[in-house]
């Protein structure tokens, strides 16, 4: 039997001998293209070769492709765990030919692979071509050999029998081509028809490999122009193959997923092996590991979303097997045994894997069992609307995703086992309502757009700050007011005034705007911020303090140069704190924010964890290494496909266009970059972290401070700790053995007030049980003592409940403002009375409530006169009790 560990080996050895290039599976996360979450196929990371726009690595390639699919038509996230196939997370093996071979080459290798090295019975195998591909069709029958019978002809429903469709494209114009996929029959004793009839949806015939010929280029016109080098690209499923050569029917079945389902039989507990859930599990576990290595953690947007989605839906199945305690981290290990030798990044990012997993497993579980409580409420609902109509409620569903962090569809997933729907119209009219209510509390809704008439008169601003901080005869090109035009700005009016060039740099980025002055003869316009308006239009926001301003003046523009160079190094630390961030704590970090201001700068970024002060040390030495190091700020423009391979990194979801702005400073760190920079790393002069904390689920922040805004921030901790040292009458070096010794005093001084608070709680239970009211055979004792806290009066009614065996006691004590109650009731006075009943007595009479046991109980109030009244009354209330 092969393993799947020498099914991908043969493959590429397969096509080595082919005299093709092997290449490393691409990560999961597209480099540059926010057309996709994810490398969902073999084909993308060679995207752009087939465009076009970017040379192939080799003529003839070959890989093993890592892909995740996470929902979509071709795969509900539902699905997964319940089907023989469907899966988040798989191994695309795939062979191109760029410009190379073509239909009969891939096709006979294809042949050569399937029944000369892994044996694969030919009769068991057939072949689809699309309707018109005649060329193809003769190679199958001619020169493989295959029998007409097992030759089928699919369309796209012009003349062809059926709907199906074996043409590929990349998108509505481009490349595209007809494809030949390869089929495995299971056996008649297998539901199911072949490819292209009516019940093709069965699982007797499985598709096992899809070649793809790439000849034609789609015109707008829906012509198909021939490509003057046309291409091959291939797929074909790591985990389908295995099944069919280890002799399994459901991919589930295979050594790879055998071994992670039989560590989480043991982690979760279970007995039977065929648990749906362990197989979710499984599947999950290698999707969520394989995301946490490229560099994505649990977040609220994006693809961190996605994560959690996957995350959640297998603690949930966890939940279902009984397991509430943390284990999802804990497959990390058997799935780096199993698949480690093929990709070194689980290696390398196996405790970051798990940590991440750890962290988000603790989050979860806390709201894990609540949210379920409240689902099985609705499920459970009997005669209800949500029961008749088989259906959770929009807004169940809502809370649950806003309130416990269910995700919809694992919403639905529960809802599905018990034969129910979620009202996805009605959680979508939530989350509607939930965004509009975000935008309305969004105080810059709006503000940077200006009209379309005004736009099509105007020319971009061009930006000159690059290389000055002043410019001179700059013209006028508008002045606006809150995205209106005006005719002219006066004296004391606030605006915008939009130029034609200039120096000042607009907000983008986290790089906050410039300020300076624009002048000319008569005129000062202080402008306080500069934004971008409408995406290419700089306004200098501010107040016109003399002169007037309209369209077509001539002005000078000068920048704040003091508070801009103290910008310029606050951002340059920020690519020195993100380089060294990643060193230190994993490439997993990510930037996720910033804000560069003139006295500070500020960084989020994706981590799962604290990070404790001795990494927080290490983190700042290194960036003041790096400064010291004084490394040129080099800056270079250059096409997307060269920064990339320059070395820049580029953030997800960010639009780049044909040529980027790259920042690179010596070796440390190179980033694509629009801001204004220091010359050389030295100019920073000095770096210190000035905090460190969370800001949401999986993003930390750092503030931090740069050049004399660093020497001030020492300068004010050395001062504040020469006032620390004087009020302890010590010096600098003596200061932290003079707080241990205060504290050991303070500790010290707190035990003896203890003990004397005791020694009084003694005796004032002495006195109140000699003067306790007899009521019946129990006696009362409800007092106010003066100086004492709750765990005082505890002890107080503990020492009253050892003099006086049938008792009931409540004290009071207060501080003028609030008051507090402790009550005890014990013997035969347990019978009639409730020590939670004289606590609510008394507390109801003063504005306050509690509660307890029925032998002590605690509450509070108001501490005013109604309190020794109340007091008073506790004895009749007792009796009263006893009468009734």
């Amino acid at each position: 039997m092969k393993t799947s560990a020498e099914i991908r080996q043969d493959f590429l050895d397969f096509f080595r001998s082919k005299a093709h290039a092997i290449v490393p599976s691409a990560p999961l996360v597209p480099a540059n293209d926010p057309t996709l979450l994810f490398t969902n196929s073999g084909m993308v990371q060679f995207k752009n070769a087939f465009l076009g726009s970017e040379k192939p690595p080799a003529a003839r390639v070959a890989d093993v492709q890592r892909c995740l699919r996470a929902g979509g038509k071709h795969n509900d996230l539902d699905q997964v765990g319940y089907t023989a196939r469907h899966h988040t997370f798989f191994e695309m093996l795939g062979n191109w030919s760029f410009g190379d071979y073509f239909k009969k080459d891939a096709i006979v290798w294809a042949w050569e692979l399937l029944t000369e090295v892994w044996k694969l019975p030919a009769e068991r195998l057939l072949a689809t071509v699309y309707i018109t591909d005649d060329e193809a069709y003769a190679i199958w029958r001619d020169v493989i050999g295959l029998p007409e019978s097992r030759i089928v002809r699919i369309g796209d429903n012009k003349g062809a029998p059926f709907a199906s469709d074996n043409f590929w494209q990349m998108a509505d114009t481009g490349p595209c081509g007809p494809c030949t996929e390869i089929f495995y029959d299971h056996g008649a004793h297998i539901p199911g028809g072949p490819p292209g009839s009516p019940d093709e949806d069965g699982d007797r015939f499985i598709e096992i490999w899809n070649l793809v010929f790439m000849q034609f280029d789609r015109q707008p016109d829906g012509v198909l122009v021939p490509l003057p080098a046309p291409c091959v690209d291939t797929g074909m499923g790591l985990e389908r193959l295995a099944a069919i050569l280890q002799g399994v029917h459901s991919n589930y079945e295979i050594d790879l997923f055998q071994a992670l389902i039989r560590r989480a039989a043991e982690l979760t507990a279970t007995a039977d092996i065929e648990n749906k859930s362990l197989r979710v599990i499984a599947d999950h576990i290698r999707a969520c590991s394989f995301l946490i290595a490229d560099g994505v953690l649990p977040s609220n947007e994006g693809r961190g979303y996605v994560l959690r989605r996957i995350i959640r839906r297998a603690l949930r199945h966890g939940w279902m097997l009984g397991q509430h305690q943390p284990f999802f981290h804990r497959l990390v290990a058997t799935l780096v045994e199993q698949m480690g030798a093929a990709y070194p990044v689980l290696v390398e990012q196996r405790q970051t894997i798990e940590q991440a997993l750890k962290a988000e497993e603790e989050r979860f579980a806390e709201t894990l069992e609540h949210g379920m409580k409240l689902l099985q409420t609705v499920l459970g609902d009997e005669g209800s609307l949500a029961e008749k109509q088989r259906q959770v409620p929009g807004k169940t569903a809502f809370t649950l995703y806003d309130t416990y962090g269910f995700p919809v569809d694992l919403t639905a997933d529960v809802a599905r086992e018990h034969g129910w729907g979620v009202d996805m119209a009605g959680f979508e009219a939530e989350m509607e309502r939930q965004r509009e209510q975000a935008r309305a509390h969004s105080k810059f809704a709006g503000s940077a757009m200006l009209p379309a008439d005004l736009v099509a008169m105007l020319s971009p601003t061009r930006f000159l700050g690059y290389e000055q901080t002043a410019a001179e005869g700059v013209r006028v090109l508008a002045v606006v007011r809150d995205g209106a035009p005006l005719v002219s700005l006066s004296a004391g009016e606030k605006g915008s005034v939009i130029l034609d060039a200039t120096p000042f740099y607009a907000e983008s980025g986290g790089q906050v705007g410039d300020t300076g002055e624009l002048t000319a003869a008569g005129v000062l316009f202080k402008v306080e911020d500069t934004q971008k308006l409408s995406g290419s239009y700089f306004g200098h926001a501010g107040t016109l303090m003399a002169g007037s301003i309209r369209a077509g003046d001539v002005l000078d523009a000068r920048i704040d140069t003091a508070r801009r160079q103290a910008i310029v190094l606050n951002h340059s630390a920020t690519h020195l704190l993100h380089a060294v961030l990643r060193e230190v704590l994993g490439t997993h970090v990510t930037q996720k924010g910033s804000l560069v201001a003139p006295d500070r700068l500020r960084f989020d970024f994706s981590h799962f964890q604290p990070i404790g002060r001795e990494q927080l040390a290490e983190i700042e030495q290194r960036v003041n290494a790096r400064i010291r190091g004084n490394a040129e700020a080099e800056i270079r423009h250059m096409g997307m496909a060269e920064a990339l391979e320059f070395g820049a990194m580029a953030l997800f979801g960010e639009k780049y266009g044909d040529e980027v702005r790259v920042l690179r400073m010596g070796e440390y760190s190179t980033e694509l970059c629009g801001g204004t920079h220091v010359n050389s790393t030295g100019d920073i002069g000095l770096f210190k972290i000035v905090s460190e904390g969370g800001v949401a689920a999986g993003v930390r922040r750092i503030e931090a401070v740069t050049g004399q805004g660093a020497l001030d921030h020492i300068a004010h901790e050395a001062g504040q700790l020469d006032a620390v040292s004087e009020l302890l009458g010590g010096s600098r070096g003596d200061v932290v053995e003079k707080l241990r010794q205060l504290f050991d005093r303070q500790k010290k001084a707190e035990k003896e007030l203890e003990s004397l608070k005791a020694r009084a709680a003694a005796g004032a239970a002495a006195d109140l049980a000699a003067s306790a009211v007899r009521v019946g055979d129990v006696r009362v004792v409800a007092a106010r003592l003066e100086n004492m806290d709750a765990k005082a009066l505890r002890e107080s009614v503990d020492s009253l409940k050892q003099k006086l065996p049938d008792a009931v006691i409540i004290l009071a004590s207060g501080d003028g403002t609030k008051a507090a109650l402790v009550a005890g009731v014990q013997g035969r006075a347990l019978e009639q009375v409730k020590a939670g009943d004289v606590v609510a007595f008394v507390a109801a009479r003063i504005d306050g409530k509690g509660g307890g046991r029925a032998d002590m109980a605690q509450g509070g109030g108001e501490d005013d006169a109604r309190l020794p009244v109340a007091l008073g009354e506790v004895a009749r209330f007792v009796q009263e009790r006893f009468q009734g």
